[in-house]
């Protein structure tokens, strides 16, 4: 099971792009593998500054291991998937 922890501002228009961009690239990609929390920083902003976050959109992959740590809209889907490990190169 992979589990995200996206962090967004309210509904931003980047907030929004990067929440439509994961949940399509879960889709394609890990069909009913996945498992996306989305935290909004306005609301816990506590809770952001204890992980570290410092811009939104900002992505957490928490598992499997390693973390890794996005920032974007996740809009370049190739990229995305290598930066997250589910790909091993760009086509």
């Amino acid at each position: 099971m992979f589990r995200f922890r996206l962090y967004v501002a309210q509904d931003t228009q980047n907030s929004v792009q990067a929440v439509a961009n994961l949940t399509a690239i879960c889709r394609a990609s890990l069909p009913d593998r996945y498992q996306i929390e989305v935290v909004n920083v306005l609301k816990e902003p506590k809770r952001a500054l204890a992980e570290g976050i410092i811009m939104t959109p900002t992505l957490l992959k928490l598992a499997p291991a390693p973390i890794r740590r996005i920032v974007g809209t996740l809009g370049k889907t190739q990229l995305v998937l290598l930066a997250l490990g589910l790909q091993t190169s760009v086509p």
